[in-house]
């Protein structure tokens, strides 16, 4: 937290000094932002103690990246707070001095390793501390072992590196104002190690020191060759060159006068003092050599008068950027290996005689990103300069240095690499010096790390950091994995380490082996292209399991370092494509800097690789009902299911879950690239409007997909693994990956329902988008795409009203616009609830209007004629209701007459419906009454005698008539009555095949399983047809089919044959065309290729056009269905049957099924939820109605209520059908389940005479009037002469 604090710190700074420089820069606290809007006028830029102030609290703040400008690029200059720190030469012990001085002046000797007695050196330049020494030189208070004196200034030197850097970091005396608390606040060593200790900061040092240890190098080479007494001269570690600092301390002017003020510090002598001329000539020197790194952004200059200015400074190139991210220095570092090799203790050297210095090899050394700092003790560094090189010459007849021998058994060169895993820094060609025959060290150079995994490797080290017990302490579960999977398919040996007889490996063994394989998975995962690399067989990933289970072992031994370094590299995911970045506009670059980008399918397979990753961190379930409850339970936000009314499972469980979805690095991990799912498919489209790139890209998702098809043959199969464990992954890839996405959402939700289009936010859903149109693919069903924790917390009534004026954008979405989301009854009563508010809205409006009618007719104080006249003139804008008058002979006609060309407005208002009041019925509609003539209106206008519609007699379907003679305006008002029923919360007693219901949300009907439930003998005998197997005899002979689409109607049997429908690519060859102009004539050639003939109503219109049958094809010319045309036969005769037959009259009806049905409102429903809110559900549960009945007047434990449910319990469906229809009006189940509707059974007297009082019912209100009567065989038989002879209303 620490150093995200400081690197938020550092950015603010630069944030408020210098700006981001783009021209369009919206964020307030920027100061291009504040320069932008302040125009001409004079603006203040913050000083650097202000800014440092302002920073540190922008950066305290919750959600400090937000406030982060987009445009803002990392700070490349070190911070102020540097300027006053130098490097100075450590000062020698006497002793040390003295056998400098005495040292013979011999060629120089390299030494691999530290002198006997001097301590190891640690990786970058840290020395450990040295114990403590008495008097008498015993370490300890034991005698100190005798040290060989060196014979060689270049020993001293090694003696020197070991022992520390040998220069010492100080800070230079600034000038402030003790008045001033922020300045003094801010001069604290404190304040200033939160800007020493960016990793601009930490470069910059490294540099200056790299640049010092190089000029006392330099010195002291050049003193060897000088006499003895000019070497103890210039050679004393005095004459170093201090470290360049851009503020200048007290120093003497040029005349050799001080400055004013200057003051001399205490430990100020001769040779400090020369040191500070060697510093200013460094820097001079440095200054007119190169120019500042990063440049303040170039600003006008103005003079002390406001109203005079000088002439504006150069203007800074446009600066432009589509990046979501702020580039970050962490980032943009190279991934060398860069660990020291883990030497065994105590291994044997040979010394061999030096000759004098040839141009030899040398083998860099890079120090560790892992290690710890040379400069400031116990401070973690990203990235430090490279030491100096080493010469390296190895004995003579020694094999090079491979990975492949040691010296010591268990090292972490014995592992046996296969060939296509090298180590990352091979150390060859080295050359022999000859003619010396004295002993010398033996070098051995280990491998620092693996430039490749694989999944053997994965295994090997992950076994190795098991048996050592150094791996990570974490709060995965299971802590540590074994290996599971049976063997490698590719039949090689596992790796392992050679054992000897010998001493166990020691505890410093073990931390090499440790460094060791930390080194390997931090290069090779933070590296994309080391990473795609090592997970990458025959040009494609690894299977989905075995990536999965690399991961798992990975994330089980350094799960930190794992995500961690996935987060580094996926930081590759955001520069865009090279297609993108050629782009180039009049004026600037679309893009100003070239970063070194990904393909799609790279960045696809990188995407694949981190989302295996998280989904490994999930704990391991045994079975999928635990994965399908632990994710409903994250479904709806909860960390532990509570009463079980969501799913019952372990709290030991869902604690593991909360501790894997709860994890910082891993949840950083996953919105970094959900982030660059939608930032790359954002590329997508823009890289599909450049006219210029005719190929279009893979999908980003594309990999993923690949991996997750489980049928796909081509995949390549890794690891062996059971039939159970391969059925269970199936599972789990899918399930952990929406609920990684959900995770996500939830963090970043804010509460409300519009939501942004970008971002991790939007890079989740996209991902949960895209699986949902691939949920068949993947196995997954609606519900396991719902996100119940947005339902829970949104207003039910204004929020879905207010989205039906949203528009969305890139930036702004709303959660409506992914209706599967939410479950199916949220979704119906979003529904409805648009549907109440428009009607709503147009009974106010009629009310107002009848109410400002009145106010008129008042004031003009006109008779009751001209009263009547004008109310008749306004009747329809001012009716509050849609009043029907309907009588019971008449039902169809009634409403056809009094429903035509009605007006939209009059369509919305509430109904009212009069029936039956010429033949004396009471009924005054209440909610009963309209669902009485619904059901009357729908039984009369589908019964089959009239020709419109057809009724299968196994399925009970109800389907148009192919080429019906009935008009087209009768199936408009068939599918107003729907609208309208719809519209007002009923359902009707009709069943329709499902394909009309995705015909009329605008879904495809193409496939067998859409037309399964209306016409199943159909469906079964084209499955057949497509799974025939030839070698049992052809098609065309077996099946005998002709491409041709035959139906019978009114006796006559129509054929036509079938056409494919016109393909869009005609456009293509005419750019000319509009596309408007495209898709009429595209429709225009349909219409005329696939019309089909219709019956004429009448014998005049029969007689002048000819039968529908007379142009049959022949049947001896007609095309064969072939084993080649199957595929195509089955698609085009679906099309046939369910659009081309039936074209005009659908047309019709989805016309007036619309009439009333706001457009938008429709996309919230898919085929299932619209069939279930027109038909209702037609199974009743008689034990679900028990439960949810209230009673009136008696209780359940009465002896005529059991008798009552005793009785019914015993009904068929159809009894059960009447029962309900009795009470409610109704004979189907509203969407919900019982438990939305109302039933309640109430006491209504009693009755001990067989010819008492029948049982009734208010079906408003879905009450039972039932009488208490003497016995159960008088109940059971008073009730079904209720049920066999229930038509018509008293007061309802």
């Amino acid at each position: 937290m620490c150093h995200l604090l400081t690197l938020r710190r550092s950015r603010f700074t630069v944030q408020l000094r210098d700006g981001c420089g783009s021209d369009h820069c919206s964020t307030p606290t920027c100061f291009t932002c504040r320069k932008r809007i302040a125009g001409k006028a004079p603006l203040r830029r913050f000083n650097t103690t202000s800014a440092r102030s302002m920073a540190t609290y922008l950066a305290s703040l919750d959600n400090a990246e937000n406030n982060i400008c987009p445009g803002l690029r990392s700070p490349k200059a070190p911070p102020a707070a540097l300027n006053s720190l130098a490097f100075v030469p450590n000062r020698k012990d006497p002793l040390r001095e003295r056998e400098e001085r005495a040292a013979p002046t011999s060629p120089a000797r390299l030494q691999s390793g530290p002198p006997h007695g001097a301590s190891p050196k640690k990786c970058g330049g840290e020395t450990p501390p040295r114990p403590p020494r008495s008097r008498n030189g015993s370490v300890n208070g034991s005698p100190a072992p005798k040290e060989q004196l060196p014979s060689t200034t270049s020993d001293f030197q090694d003696q020197a590196s070991a022992r520390g850097p040998g220069f010492r970091v100080i800070e230079e005396p600034t000038s402030k104002d003790y008045r001033s608390f922020t300045a003094n606040v801010f001069s604290t060593v404190a304040f200033k190690m939160l800007e020493w200790l960016t990793p601009a900061s930490i470069e910059e040092m490294s540099r200056r020191a790299d640049r010092f240890q190089t000029s006392r190098d330099r010195s002291r080479t050049g003193a060897t060759k000088d006499t003895d007494g000019d070497s103890s001269r210039s050679g004393s570690p005095q004459s170093g060159f201090l470290q360049q600092s851009p503020i200048k301390s007290a120093e003497t002017k040029g005349d050799g006068t001080k400055p004013r003020g200057s003051r001399l510090r205490p430990d100020a002598t001769p040779e400090r003092e020369k040191l500070l001329k060697d510093e200013k000539a460094v820097k001079e020197d440095h200054n007119s050599s190169s120019a500042s790194p990063i440049s303040r952004p170039a600003t006008q200059r103005r003079n002390s008068n406001a109203k005079l200015r000088t002439a504006p400074g150069p203007k800074p190139k446009r600066q432009l950027s589509i990046d979501p991210f702020a580039s970050d220095s962490l980032v943009d570092e190279a991934f060398p290996a860069i660990l020291k090799s883990p030497r065994p203790n105590g291994s044997a050297t040979d010394r061999t005689p030096k000759g004098p210095k040839t141009a030899n090899p040398v083998l860099t050394r890079p120090i560790s990103q892992l290690s710890s700092a040379g400069f400031f003790d116990d401070v973690s560094l990203e990235k430090m300069p490279p030491p100096r090189t080493v010469e390296f010459k190895p004995k003579l007849g020694r094999s090079q240095v491979d990975g492949a021998k040691s010296s010591d058994a268990g090292s972490p060169d014995e592992l046996t690499v296969p060939s296509q895993v090298s180590s990352s820094r091979s150390c060859s060609n080295h050359s022999v010096d000859a003619g010396e025959d004295s002993e010398g060290e033996d070098v051995r150079m280990l491998p620092q790390a693996l430039s490749k995994l694989s999944a053997d490797v994965v295994d090997f080290i992950c076994d190795v950091v098991q048996e050592d017990g150094t791996a990570e302490n974490h709060m995965l579960e299971p802590p540590s994995v074994a290996r599971f999977h049976n063997k490698s398919l590719r039949q090689g040996k596992p790796l392992k380490r050679r054992s000897r007889p010998g001493p166990r490996r020691t505890p410093n063994l073990r931390l090499e082996w440790k460094i060791f394989v930390e080194q390997t998975l931090f290069y090779v995962l933070s590296d994309p292209q080391l990473a795609i690399l090592s997970f990458t067989e025959r040009g494609q990933l690894y299977d989905s399991q075995t990536l999965w289970y690399c991961m798992l072992r990975m994330t089980r031994i350094a799960p930190k370092l794992v995500f961690h370094s996935l987060w580094m590299a996926s930081a590759s995911l955001f520069p865009p494509p090279q297609t993108l970045q050629a782009l180039r506009s009049p004026t600037a670059k679309v893009f100003p800097n070239k970063e070194k980008s990904l393909s799609n399918l790279q960045a696809g397979r990188l995407i694949s690789i981190c989302l295996h990753t998280l989904i490994a961190a999930a704990p391991l379930v045994g079975t999928d009902r635990e994965l399908y409850d632990m994710s409903r339970i994250r479904a709806h936000g909860l960390s532990l299911s509570g009463s079980g009314s969501v799913a019952d499972q372990p709290v030991s469980l869902c604690l593991q879950y909360e501790d894997c979805f709860t994890d910082e690095l891993a949840v950083r991990l996953a919105k970094r690239v959900f982030s660059a799912i939608i930032t790359r498919c954002y590329y997508d489209e823009i890289n599909e409007l450049n006219l210029n790139n005719e190929e279009k890209a893979p999908d980003v998702l594309t990999p993923l997909f690949s991996q997750l098809d489980f049928l796909n043959m081509d995949s390549v199969y890794i690891l062996n693994f059971s039939f159970p464990d391969r059925a269970l992954h199936e599972t789990r890839v899918p399930i952990l990956l929406l609920d990684w996405a959900r995770t996500v959402m939830l963090n970043e939700w804010t509460g409300s329902p519009e939501i942004p289009g970008a971002g991790a936010f939007g890079g989740a859903l996209a991902l949960i988008d895209a699986m949902y149109k691939k949920r068949h693919e993947l196995l997954l069903g609606d519900a396991q795409f719902r996100a119940e924790y947005f339902a829970e917390r949104l207003d039910t009534v204004q929020m879905p009203v207010h989205w039906l004026s949203h528009s969305p954008t890139r930036k702004k979405m709303h959660l409506l616009d992914f209706p599967y989301l939410f479950n199916s009854s949220m979704l119906v009563s979003y529904f409805r609830a648009i549907n109440f508010s428009r009607m709503n809205r147009a009974y106010e409006e009629a009310t107002s209007l009848q109410e400002k009618i009145e106010v008129i007719t008042h004031r003009l104080e006109l008779d009751q004629h001209h009263r009547s006249v004008l109310s008749d003139r306004l009747k329809t804008p001012s009716s509050k209701y849609l009043s029907l008058d309907i009588g019971r002979e008449s039902v169809i006609q009634d409403a056809f007459n009094q429903l035509w060309r009605r007006e939209e407005r009059e369509l919305l208002r509430p109904l009212k419906v009069h029936l039956g009041a010429t033949t004396g019925e009471e009924g005054f509609d209440s909610g009963g009454v309209q669902q009485e003539f619904f059901r009357m209106a729908i039984a009369e206008a589908l019964n089959p005698d009239y020709g419109a519609f057809s009724v299968d007699e196994r399925t009970r379907m109800t389907w148009f008539v192919p080429g019906s003679m009935e008009p087209e305006w009768k199936f408009e008002l068939v599918g107003l009555l729907v609208s309208l029923a719809v519209y007002n919360g009923l359902t009707l007693p009709v069943t329709f095949p499902k394909a009309l219901y995705r015909k009329l949300l605008g879904e495809p009907v193409t496939e067998l399983h859409h037309i399964a439930d209306g016409w199943p003998d159909l469906a079964s005998g084209l499955t057949t047809l497509l799974e025939w197997d030839e070698k049992d005899g052809l098609v065309e002979d077996v099946f005998a089919r002709t491409y041709e689409f035959s139906v019978e109607v009114f006796g006559q049997v129509v054929t036509r044959e079938m056409k494919p429908p016109p393909s869009p690519s005609a456009q293509t060859s005419s750019p000319t065309i509009s596309p408007r102009t495209f898709k009429k004539a595209l429709n225009r050639t349909k219409d005329e290729q696939t019309k089909w003939p219709q019956f004429q109503p009448t014998a005049w219109q029969a007689a002048c056009h000819p039968s529908p049958q007379e142009n049959n094809p022949d049947e001896d010319t007609a095309e064969l269905v072939t084993n080649a045309n199957r595929n195509a036969y089955v698609s085009d005769y679906i099309r046939y049957l369910t659009d081309v037959s039936i074209r005009p009259q659908y047309e019709a009806f989805a016309r007036g099924f619309r009439a009333c049905l706001h457009p938008k409102s429709l996309r919230l429903l898919n085929s299932s939820i619209l069939q279930s809110i027109v038909e209702g559900v037609q199974e009743i549960d008689i034990s679900e109605l028990k439960r949810y009945t209230r009673y009136v007047g008696w209780d359940s434990n009465h002896r005529t209520v059991r008798d009552f449910w005793s009785i019914v319990k015993r009904y068929d469906n159809d009894m059960k059908r009447k029962l309900l229809e009795f009470v409610t009006a109704s004979d189907r189940v509203p969407v919900g389940g019982i438990k939305n509707m109302m039933f309640i059974l109430q006491r209504n007297g009693s009755e001990e005479e067989p010819g008492g009082r029948l049982p009734s019912s208010y079906t408003c209100y879905g009450t039972l009037l039932l009488p208490e009567y003497r016995d159960r065989e008088m109940l059971a038989e008073r009730l079904g002469m209720a049920l066999e002879n229930a038509r018509g209303f008293g007061f309802a």
